[in-house]
């Protein structure tokens, strides 16, 4: 279908601002409470601020990881998205600031990912988590470290998610695509050159591209990973790498709930204040991960 005329107008700024994002300032619902606080890494403290739901608990939690090319991006750009998540889920979310390249290349960014994981699991307790019903997501940048995390975690024999949430993620460093070679000169925002410099800043040397925490895609065994929430959009580069991970990890056995946007492209997610479509493809993510948690619940109380 046609690009959605509500992402065009966004598309429109941004081809005319050099493929900048457009930043929206709209804030999220109320939560009962946010909290920052220091996860200690092997690289120093990551920051990260923890959204508390209304309710009683304990609740299920979602650890966040936000988009920027592993280059920008941060805790408070993304602050609005995670009170949706968490209000939509009724979940704690816990939102990451991992470490940004070029400063810090692969797999800093990862690394720091799979330790906010690891350490809301150890400090379920404090923040009133279930630690059985846990899961990890991210949009574009962090999709990918989503799914990397969700590797690390069974490669470590670490924390047993139940729920790994890809929004239009990086999956490859490939840029032969269709969908890059049709939707990357920019005119859809994010352009094929733009994910060049991504890849160059991010990676500390060219055969990263080939490790499956970097590239996810490039894993030659996905079986045994958590649930899969994939979603595209139609006018995305990054469409066909994604779709490809989600047929991927579905062919070797890992339900999948994989979903293409029609007229949307990238950043939609982020977008949500001024598209009305980005708003239900957050509604539609909340649900797919609120029934993954039910599930999980349910199978325990029959135990």
């Amino acid at each position: 279908m046609p690009l959605d005329p509500q992402v065009k107008k966004i598309v429109e700024q941004q081809f005319a601002n050099g493929g900048e994002p457009v930043q929206f300032t709209a804030p999220g619902p109320a939560v009962r409470r946010t909290e920052d606080h220091l996860v200690e890494g092997t690289g120093g403290p990551i920051p990260v601020r923890i959204y508390t739901p209304f309710g009683p608990g304990p609740f299920p939690a979602l650890v966040w990881l936000h988009g920027g090319g592993w280059v920008g991006g941060s805790v408070a750009m993304s602050d609005s998205t995670a009170r949706l998540l968490c209000v939509g889920v009724e979940c704690v979310v816990i939102s990451v600031d991992y470490r940004l390249a070029p400063q810090h290349k692969f797999p800093a960014a990862a690394e720091d990912s799979y330790t906010a994981v690891e350490w809301i699991v150890r400090n379920a307790g404090a923040y009133d988590v279930d630690v059985n019903r846990v899961a990890v997501g991210g949009s574009s940048a962090g999709g990918n470290l989503a799914a990397a995390v969700a590797l690390m975690a069974r490669d470590r024999k670490g924390p047993k998610l139940v729920c790994q949430v890809l929004v239009y993620p990086v999956t490859n460093r490939d840029f032969t695509t269709k969908s890059y070679q049709e939707l990357g000169g920019g005119e859809y925002g994010l352009s094929l050159e733009r994910m060049k410099s991504f890849w160059e800043q991010y990676l500390a040397k060219p055969e990263d591209a080939k490790n499956p925490y970097a590239a996810p895609l490039q894993a030659t065994d996905l079986r045994g990973l958590p649930m899969a929430v994939v979603q595209t959009g139609e006018y995305d580069p990054l469409r066909d790498e994604g779709e490809a991970y989600a047929e991927r990890i579905k062919q070797a056995g890992v339900p999948t709930v994989s979903t293409r946007y029609a007229g949307l492209a990238h950043g939609y997610f982020n977008q949500w204040s001024a598209v009305d479509k980005g708003r239900d493809a957050i509604a539609d993510v909340c649900k797919v991960i609120k029934e993954a948690f039910e599930v999980k619940a349910a199978k325990k109380a029959r135990r």
